[in-house]
């Protein structure tokens, strides 16, 4: 790994650290007076979930441009230069080591080991890109899934605040999580796919390796596998909502569904 994706790595682990400890607190409290009246086990996912939405932003609109302006990743999909690749999934990897520190550190409520083992398995997986430079164009495009988070995460932040699931706000929110999450995790499949293919056999997929081969695939087949369970239960919520059959129910189960979405759902199926 060369020095320039070190850094980046090590000043996103500390501009997020930043962000959680730093500017969420102050600029939540500036944004909604709900706030400050948010338990002490609710703020800390709160900040973690800001955060989770600027990280997306950054990452999932780097990502399009990556996609429509670098010739040479699209030219090459497996051996292409991966430059900017190669910041973007810096950023992702520091990102990634600010979560595992932060699950660390409040495992008693916030604790989950599949996001634990998500994220080791996507360190692993990025480390190629990192260290060899390989499946820019892949690994660039798996990341186009982070722009349905900023939608996921404004869900839980209007359950936490106790919107009713018939405020407009609500319902337009949860029209556009569907929207975007097919947009980017389900109706990419056949395309993706397709690239896939195109590469079997090839000089360019032989050189990879069979390591490089198997995490690849593998954690591919895995991932998609995941996004269309999520996506038939977002659009199954959503059809509840559109419909007037997801009104507002007991407290309790309203915020267990909330956090179990969340977790399955918000942080990272790329």
């Amino acid at each position: 790994m060369e020095t320039r994706e070190l850094t980046v790595v090590a000043g996103s682990f500390v501009g997020f650290q930043l962000l959680f400890k730093l500017v969420s607190p102050r600029l939540s409290t500036v944004i909604t007076p709900g706030y400050g009246l948010l338990p002490a086990t609710k703020l800390t996912e709160w900040n973690s979930r800001l955060v989770s939405t600027v990280h997306a932003l950054i990452v999932g609109l780097f990502c399009l441009y990556i996609l429509w302006f670098d010739d040479a990743v699209n030219a090459n999909p497996v051996w292409g230069d991966p430059s900017l690749v190669k910041l973007n999934v810096a950023i992702t990897c520091g990102y990634l080591l600010y979560d595992l520190v932060l699950l660390a550190c409040n495992w008693s409520t916030m604790g989950d080991s599949f996001f634990v083992c998500h994220h080791l398995a996507a360190l692993y997986a990025y480390g190629y890109v990192l260290t060899r430079g390989v499946l820019p164009y892949f690994a660039n495009f798996r990341l186009i899934s982070e722009l349905s988070t900023p939608f996921v995460n404004q869900r839980w932040f209007f359950e936490s605040l106790k919107y009713p699931r018939s405020h407009r706000l609500v319902v337009l929110n949860g029209i556009a999580m569907a929207v975007v999450f097919f947009l980017v995790r389900t109706a990419v499949m056949p395309s993706y796919w397709s690239s896939v293919f195109d590469t079997f056999g090839t000089e360019e997929f032989e050189r990879l390796g069979r390591g490089a081969q198997v995490a690849w695939i593998s954690s591919c087949i895995a991932l998609d596998i995941l996004n269309m369970i999520w996506m038939y239960k977002i659009a199954r919520g959503c059809y509840k909502v559109m419909t007037g059959r997801g009104g507002r129910r007991p407290k309790d189960a309203a915020e267990k569904e909330a956090s179990l979405d969340g977790k399955r759902v918000n942080n990272h199926a790329d």
